[in-house]
């Protein structure tokens, strides 16, 4: 099952790394990894997408609490939470494909964020799913290039 795990962590160098590496020393992949400074500078949110059985995820983020670089860590599969990526794609558009790729891109709320002579860039932004069907929407001989920023996401209802 995929879930996401947020996890709040000093902003210290080599969090980072001690906190990926607690998941590679157990064998799991981390699908998608962001990390970015919160409101209070000394504190980064990490948002972790990995495959697994409950268990083992649960054992995972048991593990990650007794990091000492970590303050907080919520699997947000477990609870009610928003979750959001961001893609930039690259499409190859001309005269004959130019109305189908400008309707795929109207019915997924998709944003031209740059016009060239043969291409757009378009911004996506959803849950990992809507991206994935837009992308799937397109002709893939037509995508040139695709970049992803990998989950956020923060919980629904504030937790004390």
């Amino acid at each position: 099952m995929r879930h996401i795990i947020s996890i709040q962590l000093e902003n210290e160098s080599g969090a980072l790394s001690r906190v990926a590496g607690l998941f590679s020393a157990r064998g799991f992949n981390i699908e998608s990894l962001t990390v970015a400074p919160t409101n209070d500078a000394t504190l980064s949110r990490m948002t972790i997408v990995s495959i697994g059985d409950d268990d083992i995820i649960e054992q995972i983020v048991k593990q990650l609490d007794k990091l000492i670089d970590v303050v907080t860590v919520t699997n947000l599969t477990a609870t009610e939470h928003i979750e959001r990526e961001l893609a930039l794609v690259k499409i190859d558009v001309d005269t004959s494909t130019q109305a189908d790729i400008d309707k795929h891109i109207d019915e997924y709320a998709g944003k031209i964020v740059d016009v060239n002579e043969n291409t757009y860039t378009v911004e996506i932004a959803g849950k990992s799913q809507r991206v994935n069907d837009f992308l799937a929407s397109l002709d893939a001989t037509k995508i040139l290039e695709v970049s992803r920023t990998g989950v956020t996401g923060v919980c629904q209802k504030r937790e004390y």
